[in-house]
């Protein structure tokens, strides 16, 4: 894996008169950006999030981990945690990201995809409704899609759900999310996981399960295949 690490790039991406911090991973023939959105108290280094994207550009992806707040937002978000729930600016920096990437020569052409953690995954879910069929397919890790709201209504973007199977609550909100989500959908519940993925084999199930949709939905072709099905 180190191949892939090297070849990774800190990178500023200024968004509403902020700047936020990023790191840009490339491999060689990229067929596709993965875009994550880290989940609540989390940051771009996230060890789970980590581990997933580094799985995803073993497998010819390239990935975009970013801040998804400014260094003194964090602080007060470490004391009042009321930042980590703002879905609407988080999923305005993810998609002020995303038009950042396209503004680059070497990611302008690829699909894009989306990966959300916990309340990550909201923002992506916004973020997809927003940018429409320009995201290609998203991936929930434990994710909390009601906090999506009335947008999951309008994501296209083949969306896969996954949770652990003894993370009910969670479970449960992703069930009712299913229902809302009018483009393919698909919830996997992990047995034995809890909301984290920390249990033996539990992260690796995510970052296979991750890979095999992105692997699907950010090749063009078979994007369209699936949707002409």
């Amino acid at each position: 894996m180190s191949e892939a690490k090297d070849q990774q790039t800190p990178v500023q991406i200024q968004i509403e008169g902020q700047v936020l911090d990023g790191d840009l991973t490339i491999p060689d023939s990229a067929r596709g950006v993965v875009l994550f959105a880290h989940g609540s108290g989390s940051s771009r280094h996230s060890p789970r999030n980590q581990y997933v994207a580094n799985v995803l550009q073993q497998s010819g992806f390239a990935t975009l981990l970013m801040d998804l707040l400014t260094p003194n937002e964090e602080r007060i978000d470490a004391r009042t945690a009321a930042l980590r729930f703002d879905i609407g600016l988080l999923a305005r920096r993810l998609v002020g990201a995303t038009k950042w990437l396209l503004n680059q020569s070497e990611m302008a052409q690829l699909p894009i995809g989306y990966f959300g953690a916990s309340t990550g995954a909201a923002a992506a879910l916004v973020g997809a409704a927003e940018l429409g069929e320009r995201i290609a397919a998203v991936v929930s890790r434990g994710g909390r899609p009601d906090l999506a709201g009335s947008a999951l209504r309008r994501v296209v973007a083949p969306t896969l759900l996954i949770v652990g199977g003894e993370d009910e609550t969670v479970l449960e909100l992703n069930r009712r999310a299913m229902t809302l989500i009018p483009g393919e959908k698909k919830l996997v519940v992990v047995p034995g996981a809890t909301h984290l993925f920390e249990e033996e084999g539990a992260l690796e199930t995510v970052a296979q399960l991750a890979t095999e949709w992105f692997d699907l939905y950010l090749d063009p072709a078979a994007r369209g295949r699936a949707r002409s099905a």
